[in-house]
């Protein structure tokens, strides 16, 4: 079965390229210029990632963004027609999992479209993660601790998933970046941190005395619970 790709993008010449190259490149499409409506037809997609335009007419795409996170796990790419770091900054503190700057090449979109896709299906292979109190269902996209399931981002999730598969091992910055992202960019480290500190306080963990990860100054993050081998 094809994944199936929802544009959100008062562009209308926009959706109608995407839709015409993804299709293409073997991908379902279904594109919105209105985000009400877009947001409402989600449940009837079912999308496997989002594509959302930062500027839109009614609301932001920030807004947009909030929304989708409030109700679905999908993954998004937003848009953003300036390239500014504050607009990167904000999509990810809504839960963006990947941002790019227009104009771009529509090869670029479907290389990360594809590292995300990739991540998603890496999942399916095992199912289930146990780190003392912390759980993590790799096939629901859910992380529970202490019985109580945290409200994770696409983002943060996909980050704690990759930290506890390499556990014991330190990840740099960049190599966050390129694992999470399957393509070279532009090296906003600050996204890692700050994912990193949004992650670290629904896990209660404190950074001066880490359960889950720990801070390698100069050199990145490592996580450090051990994996218990009953679920």
């Amino acid at each position: 079965m094809a994944s199936k790709v929802l544009i959100i993008d008062d562009d209308e010449r926009l959706n109608q390229l995407l839709h015409d190259y993804l299709g293409k490149m073997g991908y379902g499409v279904a594109s919105f210029t209105d985000p009400e409506i877009g947001i409402s037809q989600i449940t009837q997609e079912q999308p496997h990632l989002i594509i959302l335009d930062v500027m839109l007419p009614k609301m932001s795409g920030f807004e947009v963004c909030r929304k989708i996170r409030d109700q679905h796990n999908i993954p998004i790419v937003m848009l953003t027609a300036r390239g500014e770091l504050s607009d990167r900054v904000i999509g990810l503190e809504m839960g963006a999992d990947d941002y790019l700057s227009k104009p771009f090449d529509p090869r670029e979109l479907v290389a990360r479209i594809q590292a995300i896709l990739r991540r998603t299906q890496e999942r399916l292979i095992v199912p289930y993660k146990r780190y003392g109190d912390l759980s993590l269902d790799l096939q629901k996209y859910q992380a529970t601790l202490n019985g109580k399931v945290l409200n994770l981002t696409t983002k943060e999730f996909a980050c704690l998933a990759l930290l506890s598969k390499n556990r014991g091992k330190v990840l740099s910055r960049d190599t966050i970046l390129e694992e999470l992202r399957g393509v070279e960019w532009d090296a906003l480290n600050r996204s890692v941190d700050i994912t990193m500190s949004r992650l670290r306080q629904k896990l209660k963990d404190n950074p001066k005395d880490p359960k889950f990860i720990k801070t390698i100054w100069g050199s990145g993050y490592v996580f450090i619970e051990k994996e218990s081998r009953s679920a």
